[in-house]
């Protein structure tokens, strides 16, 4: 499987984060399923000097871009306008 670094900034505005909390439960759901099918290797969230949610990094695999591009399509933090821009590398996991 391909893998990925995906990174993803959120937007800045006053309501940002509250449009976070307000997905957060379902893009969780959402990854705990992508876990167990072997996709999502590790994430979590970026934070700022006070601790504030701020984006999100992820390490993920699919078989083919095709289906990183469903993922991304149907992602949470996307459709509902969290991350304002995400940016997408190529990854390799160390294998120690």
């Amino acid at each position: 499987m391909k893998q990925y670094l995906i990174t993803g900034y959120d937007h800045t505005d006053t309501e940002a984060l509250e449009r976070r909390m307000g997905v957060r439960e379902l893009h969780l759901e959402r990854v705990r399923k992508l876990k167990q099918s072997g996709n999502h290797i590790l994430g979590g969230a970026i934070l700022n000097d006070q601790g504030m949610m701020i984006g999100s990094m992820m390490v993920m695999q699919f078989e083919t871009e095709e289906a990183l591009n469903e993922w991304l399509e149907h992602e949470v933090y996307i459709t509902a306008k969290v991350w304002d821009r995400v940016d997408i590398r190529p990854f390799r996991v160390a294998e120690l």
